[in-house]
């Protein structure tokens, strides 16, 4: 028997992905740039592996919500500024 695992994902990979839509596509990075940018947020954020997205947010307070999108602001803010330094480095 083989077992699908495509429903298995990381809780905060979109909510990185759209953070840095939101925000950041008009910065000047470029498309490889915005991915690195996303995987270096996601490093820096524990991953929650789940199933299903409304699973994670019905089971969180409403404190809790504020906690998870400050870190994947803060997060994705870092490594914006991370990806920028790496350029400046190698202008």
């Amino acid at each position: 028997m083989m077992v699908e695992f495509d429903s298995v994902h990381n809780y905060y990979e979109r909510l990185v992905f759209d953070e840095i839509q939101d925000h950041y596509l008009k910065s000047g990075l470029d498309e490889d740039e915005l991915a690195d940018m996303a995987c270096i947020a996601l490093n820096a954020i524990t991953p929650r592996y789940i199933r299903h997205d409304v699973d994670m947010s019905f089971f969180m307070s409403g404190p809790e919500h504020i906690v998870v999108r400050n870190t994947v602001k803060q997060a994705v803010k870092d490594a914006f500024n991370k990806i920028q330094s790496l350029d400046k480095h190698n202008e």
